[in-house]
């Protein structure tokens, strides 16, 4: 049975929740933040997200490789009050996903709505109880975890709040089509109490769209330009146009798949005197 996702403060009206994961694909530019806001505001997603971190907390010196890429990327924290200002000026809702202690705190500052928790920390209990204790709603991604990994960080995180999501996801970039599990969707639905979606990381959007009939309720998608070829998280990236295409297919599947319903539908009024009975 589908969840009403404004109940999970997911911002929409629609059966599905679709976000636009700029990351770091910004790659440390304000303004490039705020074009790929505007982008994915008009490509319809239901929301945009960002990663706030300090590198030397989220990433040790000695993996120069990382360091340098996490680095180059980061944006202080002030930016993140002027990237909320123009997503609220663009209709968009907008969230980040913290990895560490003082990010959770300046995003509580600024009124961050709701938190998203990376599949590289489903383990870390001290971000989770840090999140947990915002009583504010959580996505969380359950990449490379198993079902008692999950079900910990699903039971601590309930201490501070009902309103989680759990995507199922496969850590890989960018991920095969035949690597992507999706039955794993119908198993979260079944064994969690909460929306379930895909953070979904092929190339293209076949398999985000599978997931969608398959179950999903939140799609996420790492997020570029049209025309960006220089972003950290290009590979598994999709357009503006790409984007509109997954959100308009989206909801044509979400019409085609409807509400539950059974007896005489209004589509087959017209049929019911051919109905039989036996004599």
């Amino acid at each position: 049975m589908s969840k009403k996702l404004k109940d999970y403060g997911l911002r929409t009206n629609n059966p599905t929740y679709i976000i636009a994961e700029v990351g770091i694909n910004h790659g440390g530019d304000l303004e490039l933040a705020k074009k790929l806001i505007s982008s994915a505001a008009r490509s319809g997603a239901d929301a945009v997200k960002f990663q706030t971190y300090l590198t030397e907390q989220r990433c040790p010196p000695n993996k120069p490789a990382v360091f340098d890429i996490l680095k180059r990327c980061e944006l202080p924290f002030e930016a993140f009050k002027k990237l909320k200002q123009h997503a609220d000026k663009c209709g968009i809702q907008f969230f980040s996903t913290p990895f560490d202690a003082e990010s959770v705190d300046y995003l509580e500052s600024i009124g961050c709505e709701l938190y998203k928790i990376a599949s590289f920390d489903i383990v870390n209990r001290k971000l989770l109880k840090k999140i947990a204790a915002t009583g504010k709603p959580v996505i969380l991604s359950v990449g490379m975890a198993n079902v008692e990994e999950i079900k910990t960080a699903y039971k601590l995180l309930r201490r501070g709040t009902k309103k989680i999501s759990v995507l199922h996801c496969i850590s890989s970039y960018p991920t095969n089509e035949a690597d992507a599990r999706l039955e794993n969707i119908r198993v979260l639905e079944k064994t969690f109490d909460c929306v379930i979606g895909q953070s979904d990381h092929t190339a293209d959007i076949t398999v985000p769209l599978y997931a969608v009939a398959v179950g999903a309720q939140v799609l996420e998608k790492h997020y570029r330009l049209n025309g960006q070829k220089d972003c950290v998280d290009g590979p598994v990236s999709i357009t503006e146009d790409q984007m509109k295409k997954l959100v308009s297919e989206t909801r044509r599947l979400e019409a085609i798949l409807g509400k539950q319903e059974f007896g005489v539908r209004s589509a087959e009024k017209g049929i019911v005197p051919f109905r039989r009975k036996s004599k």
